[in-house]
This record gives C-alpha cells, sequence and structure tokens, in this order.
C-alpha cells in the first residue's frame, strides 16, 4: 500500500447489486455483501432480493487502510433472515484492491462477477479517502474462524451447487450428507433446527424432482417440521410456507393425492397475504409453477359437495384476485360444489351463493370469450334450481333468455350443442307448467328430440336425454291427453334406467318417474302388475335417498299416486290411508322448496277432501302454514302477493278450510283458520309494527333487539323488485338472513313466561277480543257449504247455516248486483230501483234474516247495537248492510225494520285488524282536520269532478272550531302534499277519483293533481296517531279477487297505517249526491261537539236514513264503514 493512504480510512457504501441469480436455484431469504481482508471480514445487512433480481442496501462501511492492499468481495445468498446457518451460498467472487475501489472520483460505480447462468451479477458501490476519523467509527472486523456447524453447512451449500450447474448425483450425495450431519448437530429445541432441516429438504425435493432420490414423503416431512419451528411472525416463515407448498405440488404432480394440492392451496391463502409485493419471493409464488399451477389443478379436481370440499373450493377463490384469470373457472367450481350440497340437502342459502357466483363469472366473460356459453349456461342451471326450489318466476324468464343465449353461440356442431337443447328444452318445460302454452311443450320435445340424435346409443348423457323426453312426454300426455304420448313415455324411462348404474346419483329420479307414468297407464288400463311395479320403483327410490335428501319429497309423491291410484280401483282403505300419509310427508318434507311443498299439500286437501279423509283439517292447516312461510320469504310487498298467487285454485283455502272446521264441529278452528288464511298479506307486513309495550316489561333487552331487526326488515322491504337481477338477489338474500335473525329473536322472545304465543297466528282467545263491543259476523262462501259464524262478546260461538245459497248462487247474486248499480246509475234520482230492491229482498231473506234471529232472539242483541261483518270471497261484493224485507208490518202499522234499522253495522277486513286499531286507541293525540280535494287532475288523469271544491268547503264548516283544521284542493293536492297532510292529521277527508286495479290492487290509488297516492304509498306509512278517514272517492273498498281470500283495497290500506275507523265505498260515487251523504254524516258525527272516532258506524247510519229522499239507493249503499 503506498504511503499516501497508509493511516487513513476509506469509507465504503453498498448501494445495490443487479442480475442476481443464485447458482443452486433456491429462492434466498436474502442476498447480502461480504467484504474479506486479512482474514477478517465485514458483512452488510442482508437485503431483499426484488423480483427485477436486485438488491438495494444503502450500507456503509468505515475501514482503515493500514491493512493489506488486497480485498475479496463476495455476494451471498442467505437461506435465513436473521440468524445464519454458516454464510449461505456464494453468488459471486471478485478479488480487488483499495486503489481499484478509489479509482472512481468518489461516483458510485458498478464491479462486475463472473457469470451465473450466462449472466453477469453486478455490485454498485461508492468509495472515498477520510482523511480524518475517530477510530471508534470504524468497523471492527469479524474473524474468519468458523465453527464446526458453519463450515460444514457452507460445504453442502457449495456440492448442492455443483449438483444443480452439474447434474452429478455424487454431488448431491455428498451435500444431503454434510447438510444431514448438520441436522444430527441440531436437535430438538436447537436455534438452528429449522434451517438444518431446510437444506437436507430443499436438496433432496431437487433429487426428487431430478428422479436422484425416491423419498417425497420424508422430504414434505421435514418442510412440515422447519415450518412449525418458524412462527406467523417470523421472518422466515413465508419462504418456509413456499418450501412446503412446492414439496406438496412435486408429491402431487407424481401421486395424485387431492390431499395435496388442497394443503399447498391452503397454504398458499397464508402465503400470499404475507409474501411482500415485489420481491423475487412473491414473484416465484405468482408464477405459473407457483400459485396458478395449484389454481389450475384444484380447478380440475371433481366436484366435492362436502364442508371440506366447498371449504376448498373458497380458499382456491380467494387465490384469484378479480383480474386473475382462472377466476371464471374457480367461481364456477365453487358454485357446483354449492349447488350439489343443496341438491342433498336443500339449503336456500348454498343455492343463492351459487348464483351469486355464476352471475361474476358470468359478468367476467364478455362476448367472444370462449368459456362464455358454459359461464351462461351454468347460471341459467342454478336459476331453474332455484325457480324449481322457490318458484320465482324472474328466475324462469331469465333462465330461459340464458339458455336461449347458449344455443346460439353453440351452433350445428359444436361438441355441446345436446347439453344446451335439453337444457332449454326442460326450461321451456318448466314455462309450459306455469302458464299451459301449448307451443313450450311441443317446443320442449322437439328440443329433446334433436338432443337425442346427438346422443346415440354408448353416449354416457343419452340416459338422461331419454329421461327428460319422457318426462316431457308424460307432461303433455297429463295436461293435454296426448294418449299416444304414454306408451312411449315408459319405453324411454325403461331405456333410460337400464343406462344407469345402482350407484348414478340420478338413478332415483328415473324410478320415481318410471313409477308415475306406470301409476297413470294404471288408471287407464287397470293392469295391476303396473301399479305394483309402480309401488315397489317409488320405494326403491326411498331406499337410496338419504332422510334430508329434497328429492325424497317426489318419492313420497310418485308412492302416494301410486297407492291411491290403486285405491280408486280397488277401494281398499289402507291405500287410502298409505296414499294420504305420504302426502303428509311429501307436503312435511324439510328441506324441499316451499313451492312443491305447497302444491302437495293442495293435493292433501283435495284428495281428503274428495275421500272424506279424517286429515283434512290437519292438511289445510299444513297448507296454510307453508303458505305464510313462502310468503314471508319474499321482501318486497308485491312479490308477496305475486307469491301468493302463484298456486292455481287457492283464492278459497281459508273459506274452504274453515268450512271443513264446520263440518267438524269446530268453529274455534274455523275462526283461527279464516283468519289465517284471509289476513296473511297484512299481517306480515304488520310483524314489523307490532306494539313491544308488554315485552319491553319482560325483556327490556329482547324488546330492543326486536325492534331494531324490525327496523332493518322494514327498511329492507321494496315494493318492487330491482331490474338489476343480481342486485335483487343480493337484495333477497339480504333479506332472508334478516328473517332468520327475526326467528332467532322470535323463537328467544316464545321462551319467556306469557309469551309462548307471540306473533303466532292468533287463537281464537285473541280473536274474539274483536266481538269486545258488539259480535262479529263472519261469512263463509266455501264450494263446500255456505255459512255465517257469529262471534259473540262472550259465551259459544253460534253457526248460521246458509242453506238456500251455494257458491254459484252467490256468484249470480254478486252479478247481478253489478249489473243493478250499473242500471241504477242511468236512472234519474226518482226513478225505482226495482232490481236493487229485489236484490235487497233477497240478501235480506236467505242471508241476514237467520242472522237476525239469532242477534235478537238468543244473544237478545238491542235495537241500534254495534254489529261487524266480516265477509268472504264473493261475499265482500255484495252490500250486505243493505239487506232490507221492502214489507209492510202484518198490521199495516208501518214497514217492516231493515238491518240498518235494527243494527248499525260496520265492516271489518279481518279480526285482527279491528282489534290491532282497538290496541292503537290508547295513542291518542289533540285532533286534526284535514280535508283534501283534487276535483281537477292534470288532462287526461280522469274526468273533473265539478263538486269536489264546494264538498271540501262544506267539511270545512262542518268540523268544530276548536279543531284545528285545515284544507288542501287544487294545485296543492298533489302526491306528496296529501300523503304529508295523512301523515300529519289524525282526521283526513279525502274528496277525489278513487280507482281499483284489479290485476295489482297494490296500485289502486286516489287521483291527485300530479301522480297518485297507491295503495303501497298508503301501507308504507305507519301513522299511529291516526284516527278517521273519510274515503269520498270510488271504488275504496273493493278487495283483491286473485289472493287466498284476501282484502286488499284503499280503505283496508288506510286502516292499516293507523286509521282506526274509515268510510269507504263500494262502487262509483256521483259526486253530486254525495254531499248530502257527507253534510248529514259530520252533523251526526259532530253533533255535541264530542271528537270521537268510534262514531263514525253510528253517523253514517243517521245519515243513509236522513237522507232517503234526497239520494237514491244505489248512492245511499255505497258508503260503509270499517273498523271500530
Amino acid at each position: 500500500m503506498s504511503g499516501t493512504v497508509q493511516g487513513q480510512y476509506i469509507k465504503l457504501e453498498v448501494i445495490g447489486a443487479k442480475n442476481i441469480q443464485v447458482p443452486s436455484k433456491r429462492i434466498p431469504a436474502g442476498i447480502y455483501i461480504s467484504t474479506n481482508i486479512d482474514s477478517r471480514r465485514w458483512k452488510s445487512a442482508i437485503g431483499v432480493l426484488s423480483s427485477d433480481e436486485s438488491v438495494a442496501w444503502g450500507d456503509t462501511v468505515i475501514l482503515s487502510l493500514d491493512a493489506s492492499p488486497k480485498l475479496s468481495i463476495e455476494i451471498r445468498a442467505s437461506f435465513e433472515f436473521d440468524r445464519m446457518l454458516g454464510n449461505g451460498e456464494v453468488v459471486g467472487k471478485l478479488e480487488t484492491s483499495w486503489n481499484a475501489l478509489l479509482n472512481h472520483a468518489n461516483e458510485p460505480f458498478d464491479i462486475s462477477f463472473p457469470p451465473v447462468d450466462g449472466v453477469h451479477p453486478s455490485l454498485t458501490l461508492k468509495a472515498a479517502v477520510l482523511h480524518h476519523c475517530d477510530n471508534q467509527e470504524s468497523a471492527l472486523l469479524d474473524s474468519i474462524v468458523e465453527c464446526e456447524i458453519a463450515r460444514v453447512t457452507d460445504v453442502g451449500h457449495e456440492r448442492f451447487a455443483t449438483y444443480v450447474t452439474c447434474k452429478t448425483v455424487s454431488h448431491l450425495n455428498d451435500a444431503i450428507q454434510h447438510f444431514q450431519l448438520v441436522l444430527d448437530q441440531c436437535p430438538v429445541g436447537h436455534p438452528d433446527r429449522a434451517g438444518a432441516l431446510t437444506n437436507v429438504a430443499w436438496a433432496c425435493l431437487e433429487g426428487y424432482i431430478r428422479k436422484d432420490f425416491q423419498d417425497i414423503d420424508s422430504i414434505t416431512c421435514l418442510f412440515q417440521e422447519a415450518l412449525t419451528l418458524c412462527p406467523q411472525d417470523h421472518l422466515n416463515h413465508p419462504l418456509y410456507l413456499y418450501h412446503l407448498t412446492e414439496a406438496l405440488n412435486w408429491r402431487y404432480d407424481y401421486q395424485h393425492a387431492t390431499t395435496d394440492i388442497c394443503e399447498s392451496a391452503q397454504l398458499y391463502c397464508k402465503l400470499l397475504p404475507v409474501c411482500q409485493e415485489g420481491t423475487y419471493l412473491c414473484s416465484v409464488a405468482t408464477r405459473k409453477n407457483g400459485v396458478d399451477y395449484v389454481i389450475r389443478e384444484c380447478n380440475k379436481l371433481p366436484t366435492d359437495a362436502s364442508n371440506e370440499g366447498i371449504h376448498i373450493r373458497r380458499v382456491v377463490l380467494e387465490l384469484c384476485p378479480l383480474d386473475n384469470q382462472h377466476r371464471p373457472k374457480a367461481l364456477d367450481k365453487l358454485a357446483w360444489a354449492l349447488i350439489s350440497r343443496f341438491e342433498q340437502r336443500g339449503s336456500t342459502d348454498d343455492l343463492d351463493e351459487c348464483i351469486q357466483h355464476r352471475r361474476e363469472a358470468v359478468s367476467l366473460c364478455s362476448e367472444g370469450h370462449s368459456e362464455r356459453d358454459t359461464y351462461l349456461n351454468n347460471l341459467a342451471y342454478s336459476l331453474r334450481s332455484r325457480l324449481h326450489h322457490q318458484g320465482n318466476y324472474d328466475d324462469l324468464k331469465e333462465a330461459i333468455s340464458l339458455y336461449e343465449e347458449t344455443l346460439r353461440l353453440r351452433p350445428v356442431g359444436h361438441k355441446y350443442r345436446d347439453v344446451s337443447l335439453g337444457n332449454l328444452g326442460g326450461t321451456l318445460l318448466s314455462r309450459f307448467n306455469q302458464q299451459g302454452d301449448v307451443n313450450d311443450i311441443n317446443k320442449a320435445i322437439s328440443l329433446y328430440r334433436e338432443a337425442l340424435t346427438l346422443r346415440p346409443p354408448g353416449n354416457p348423457s343419452r340416459d338422461c336425454t331419454l329421461n327428460n323426453l319422457a318426462n316431457a312426454l308424460q307432461t303433455r300426455f297429463e295436461e293435454l291427453d296426448v294418449s299416444e304420448d304414454l306408451n312411449e313415455v315408459i319405453d324411454l324411462y325403461r331405456d333410460s334406467l337400464q343406462l344407469k348404474q345402482h350407484d348414478h346419483p340420478y338413478r332415483h329420479r328415473t324410478l320415481s318417474n318410471l313409477s308415475s307414468a306406470l301409476s297413470f297407464r294404471f288408471t287407464q288400463t287397470q293392469k295391476n302388475e303396473d301399479v305394483e311395479e309402480a309401488i315397489r320403483l317409488s320405494q326403491e327410490s326411498l331406499e337410496v335417498l338419504p332422510s334430508l335428501h329434497p328429492d325424497r319429497s317426489s318419492s313420497y309423491e310418485w308412492l302416494w299416486e301410486a297407492y291411491l291410484c290403486r285405491y280408486r280401483v280397488q277401494r281398499k282403505s289402507a291405500d287410502l290411508l298409505l296414499a294420504v300419509e305420504n302426502l303428509g310427508l311429501a307436503s312435511r318434507h324439510p328441506t324441499q322448496g316451499f313451492p312443491k311443498r305447497i302444491k302437495n299439500s293442495i293435493h292433501w286437501v283435495r284428495k281428503s277432501e274428495r275421500y272424506q279423509h279424517d286429515s283434512a283439517l290437519e292438511a289445510y292447516q299444513v297448507c296454510l302454514d307453508l303458505f305464510d312461510s313462502h310468503v314471508m320469504t319474499r321482501s318486497s310487498i308485491i312479490s308477496r302477493r305475486e307469491a301468493a298467487t302463484a298456486f292455481g285454485g287457492t283464492q278459497s283455502l281459508p273459506v274452504d278450510a274453515a268450512s271443513c272446521a264446520i263440518r267438524h264441529d269446530d268453529l274455534r278452528r274455523a275462526v283461527e283458520l279464516l283468519e289465517q288464511g284471509r289476513g296473511q298479506q297484512w299481517s306480515l307486513a304488520s310483524r314489523f309494527r307490532t306494539p313491544l309495550e308488554d315485552l319491553q316489561l319482560a325483556s327490556p333487552e329482547l324488546a330492543d333487539k326486536l325492534s331494531e331487526v324490525n327496523k332493518h326488515l322494514s327498511d329492507a322491504q321494496g315494493s318492487a323488485g330491482s331490474t338489476d337481477r343480481a342486485a335483487a338477489d343480493r337484495a333477497a338474500t339480504h333479506y332472508r338472513r334478516l328473517q332468520e335473525q327475526w326467528g332467532a329473536v322470535i323463537a328467544d322472545i316464545r321462551n319467556i313466561k306469557g309469551f309462548s304465543r307471540f306473533l303466532l297466528p292468533p287463537s281464537y282467545e285473541d280473536l274474539q277480543v274483536a266481538a269486545r263491543h258488539g259480535p262479529v259476523i263472519i261469512f263463509v262462501a266455501s264450494q263446500f257449504s255456505c255459512s255465517a259464524i257469529i262471534v259473540p262478546t262472550s259465551g259459544e260461538l253460534h253457526n248460521v247455516p246458509l242453506p238456500s245459497i251455494t257458491l254459484t248462487e252467490l256468484k249470480n247474486l254478486k252479478d247481478r248486483f253489478t249489473r243493478a248499480i250499473r242500471e241504477a246509475s242511468r236512472m234519474s234520482p226518482g226513478e225505482l230501483r226495482t232490481d236493487l230492491i229485489v236484490l235487497s229482498r233477497t240478501i235480506w231473506d236467505e242471508i241476514m234474516l237467520p242472522i237476525v234471529n239469532i242477534l235478537e232472539h238468543v244473544l237478545k242483541l238491542k235495537r241500534l247495537s254495534r254489529i261487524w261483518l266480516c265477509p268472504t270471497a264473493d261475499f265482500t261484493s255484495i252490500p250486505l248492510h243493505a239487506a232490507h224485507p221492502f214489507l209492510t208490518k202484518p198490521d199495516r202499522s208501518g214497514k217492516e225494520p231493515c238491518l240498518e234499522d235494527l243494527y248499525v253495522c260496520s265492516y271489518i277486513p279481518t279480526l285482527s285488524a279491528l282489534v290491532r286499531s282497538r290496541q292503537m286507541m290508547k295513542k291518542r293525540v289533540p285532533s286534526s282536520f284535514v280535508a283534501i280535494g283534487q276535483g281537477q287532475p292534470l288532462t287526461g288523469k280522469s274526468k273533473e269532478l265539478l263538486a269536489v271544491d264546494s264538498e271540501i268547503e262544506l267539511v270545512r264548516t262542518l268540523v268544530p272550531a276548536t279543531v284545528s283544521r285545515t284544507t288542501i284542493s287544487g294545485d296543492a293536492a298533489t302526491r306528496a302534499g296529501a300523503l304529508q297532510a295523512l301523515e300529519e292529521n289524525t282526521w283526513v277527508h279525502l274528496a277525489c277519483h278513487g280507482k281499483q286495479d284489479h290485476e295489482q290492487p297494490y296500485n289502486s290509488h286516489f287521483v291527485m293533481k300530479d301522480e297518485p297516492i297507491t295503495l303501497l304509498d298508503i301501507m308504507e306509512k305507519d301513522i299511529p296517531h291516526a284516527e278517521f278517514a273519510f274515503l269520498s272517492a270510488c271504488h275504496t273498498a273493493v278487495g283483491d279477487k286473485k289472493t287466498p281470500d284476501e282484502v286488499i283495497h284503499l280503505a283496508a290500506g288506510l286502516q292499516f297505517s293507523g286509521f282506526k275507523s274509515v268510510i269507504g265505498t263500494l262502487w262509483e260515487v256521483d259526486d253530486s249526491v254525495a254531499q248530502h251523504v257527507v253534510k248529514a254524516f259530520y252533523e251526526n258525527m259532530f253533533k255535541g261537539g264530542v271528537i270521537d272516532c268510534t262514531k263514525a258506524a253510528w253517523a253514517l247510519n243517521r245519515a243513509t236514513h236522513a237522507v232517503k229522499k234526497l239520494v237514491p239507493l244505489e248512492q245511499r249503499m255505497v258508503f260503509v264503514h270499517i273498523g271500530v
């Protein structure tokens, strides 16, 4: 060394390195620099190798120049981050001098090392002479004196690197021997044991990959032990995770044990989140042979519907972020696992999640994507499954659309065209079953026949198409009586069954289908062997299915059909018992969807009625309970009605159930069943507005919990579904989960003493409270009998048969009234309404007189006492309150009294509605009155009502001055203004057009200046302080004809929202004469200056008497009182 630098110091800055490749190909924990001077050494920090094979340090060391002028610089790979076992593997070594380092004018410079795999690693340094330096600042160099473990480890690394580059097995054996020697010196508990295990395992793994070492199981065990010694917060943990995945992947590659690739996937789920982005380890882990390999291989695994199998599918999906090319496949694979579990267990959550994933898969595969047809097809399949389970028509429409698009993407010659033909055929068959369009069934059969030609004998899917074609032909035979189809159906089912092995997952379906076809043929031919085989096949299908498999419902279904077919012919009572027993099992099967269970329960009802079986009442109860449960799953008011009307011929279920109970002399049960069936829509909507005062006293915690869930449920309710199907699915799933929370809270509440029936369908004891202030007369109009049930204030119920009234005659009476009202509207006020008089006399003689006899002579009801009329079915369209004998007394002392001379009549939609209104009467606030009038809606909305403004002014003058009064009319009577007025006032008079929507009664509305106020708008309001509403508008108390005997109209909607007492109308109101009734009503209502909504029925009674000479009969009949 020259004298000019003697006694001076050098400041050496290690900036970074590039093109770093480890000769052994191992992934290092990091890279460090070693500077060796006169048998002493300085090491830099261990730097992380980046994905671009560079390292950045920025380490600085001050070294004395008094040492040897020569030095060596090494780039080394460390396989441990903190405590190193040995010195790692040499990446590059270079001999140099201080002068060479200082010959760069204090600027950064690169030095190049010998090539590794043809690439020269390089190091960026910066060196400068320091003339003055405190000795304490200079680095203390370590002595290069290695311990035995370090020396042997370093030899092992050198031998292993040589093996990798030269492929000489002796070098591998030598490396393993050295690494094993080190491991032997690192017993359990030794701090270097994890590193020693890893060195042995990695060398052996490389040998295994090159087929120079055989025992992959021992290799995997070594990696697993090393990982257990390296906790999650350890710096080496990500690298050790990677090591184990490599061993598992290679073992899977050779041995194909599913557990290995699944374990690797789970390890990658732990590795990737802790694998620092931009590092070499991260780049290797995310390459084609890293996580991509794991995802690809997992996606090739067969569908596993077990909990473990689904968990692995979730793990794989977690490995596929949104931009990952494998995500659509991972979504689809998880969806298949979920729908398979659904098919085994019937969990709606699995089905909804499956659809959610398949929607995403489709969204990730735009037009032109090579697998778009597959994902469209699979989404449609899932929607079709949900259709069968839940009966949502939107799913059917979407499934058909998706299948049609899929078929277009699979033209003639496409390898999966046969699949699309069959799938579209099946969905058209489902639409035929719902809508009955013959074109659908014929098209479905045509598609199945084309699919069958593409699946000739020997095709593994031929059995499926044979079964499906047979099913379509059988449906056509059953619905359209195409008799030539039946024998072909049976032959096709037999062919399909012959192709299915005994362990085929869908063999039970073909067994059931063949059973049903044989039963049908037995009804035609009465060949005993057909029905015997049908019974045997259905029993066999049950034997192979687990107790909770959803398809057991179908097996029960066809078994009852077979027994019933045999009973019809052979008349053995045991067959009828077995048929009914299996119908009950099919109706109650817990994992089958509600639509199918409801259909089976309807069959049970009809068969038990037809054959007068003792289980009829039980069948009605099960059917109504299933309807409740099914409708409750729907998140919007309109979708609940759609669900309730989806089953043909069920409108009469509540009244038929009541009739059945009456025939069983169980009048209390009759009232309960009627209430449960008729009040379904209202009771479901009102569950979230249940007063909680009593519960608050018993359990404040549960009361608060229920109140919170009720609010969430109420917020989640929509009046109409979203046009975005994915969003609608998410909303429905969210709603269902809230329902589950609600159910759990309700179950807890029912465990409290005194709350065992909380929010259950009301018992008779609960309902009799409705008759506290006067008897309630329920009119039952059933196909089996027409009668009335009188619910008295106290004492036993009274059944009043109406023998001269049948359902047909009642419908005729309703039609005659409609015609008579229409004719009367064209008459002058002074003309005699002969038809109406005759019809009113008919109501008196055949309906009301037997009831009045009980009220007068048995219940001893006083004149002008209150009575409440609760009509059902076609009774709701007949003005029962207008019953009149139109006769002179025998002594000619005057006219015979009519119903309204005897009693003050009110109507109620349900008993629960009256009970609820009375309960809410406890919450009284100072009265305020608003009169809302809209006689001039925008052009084209409705015709002008000339008398509205004068009616509003008349009402204003009749309201006592002590009451806060407001009027809204003309341009101010808008939708928003009127709704606000409804919410802010306790009394409301509404004069405008009223429109009843017979197709969708929730769209029934009052016409305002701009937009109408619909029944939905009213129902969404919760106005507990509201008291009275006078609806001087047309058709405000006419109900829905499609739901199961449900009363859904504007007046009932106002009562639901909080108004306890409502005046409504049964048909069109003549606004020019209505003012006479209005004037007389309010004069009586406010007589004495008292504001009391319970006087409304009496005031209306007095008003109609007062205006007899001024108002024609049909315009007096039109007004009815509803409520308290």
